[in-house]
């Protein structure tokens, strides 16, 4: 039996444009969870708990109540820090962004990795086609520049 021998490559450096230009849109995904996560954390404290019998019962005391707050004040934490690194990527990948030259290259990267559109969708917006779109997209990475010390906000 043959294995097959998997090859790890180094990224390419359009792989790293993508990645770094992809952190902003981590943020806003993180930020969604939480809110979830928070949102979930406090339905539970204010539904009446169920016991194995499937009768609602009431909470279980003031000492869960600690508990939960803690929890939720870590949350909260997480999240407030979530939105800060968002803000301090969207300001750094927005200001390389604005620094290209031809607007269309700035459209792409911003409609592709700021608000996250389909490709589909930025070719509709900008009144080209999707093949347009992907070759303007390539000369837009082929002239970003990231920093040479990206360091990751987390």
């Amino acid at each position: 039996m043959v294995e097959a021998i998997e090859e790890k490559r180094e990224p390419s450096e359009n792989d790293l444009k993508k990645e770094y230009l992809r952190k902003y849109r981590t943020h806003v995904r993180r930020i969604h969870r939480i809110n979830a996560e928070i949102a979930e954390l406090r339905s539970m404290k204010i539904s009446p708990s169920v016991n194995n019998d499937g009768m609602p019962h009431g909470g279980c005391g003031q000492s869960d109540l600690s508990g939960y707050a803690a929890e939720l004040d870590s949350m909260v934490q997480e999240l407030i820090d979530e939105r800060y690194c968002r803000i301090k990527d969207y300001q750094e990948i927005v200001g390389r962004i604005k620094k290209l030259k031809s607007e269309n290259e700035k459209d792409v990267l911003f409609y592709r990795y700021i608000r996250g559109m389909d490709w589909w969708e930025i070719a509709e917006k900008m009144k080209f086609s999707e093949r347009q779109i992907f070759r303007i997209h390539g000369k837009a990475l082929a002239n970003f520049k990231i920093p040479k010390d990206v360091s990751e906000c987390q």
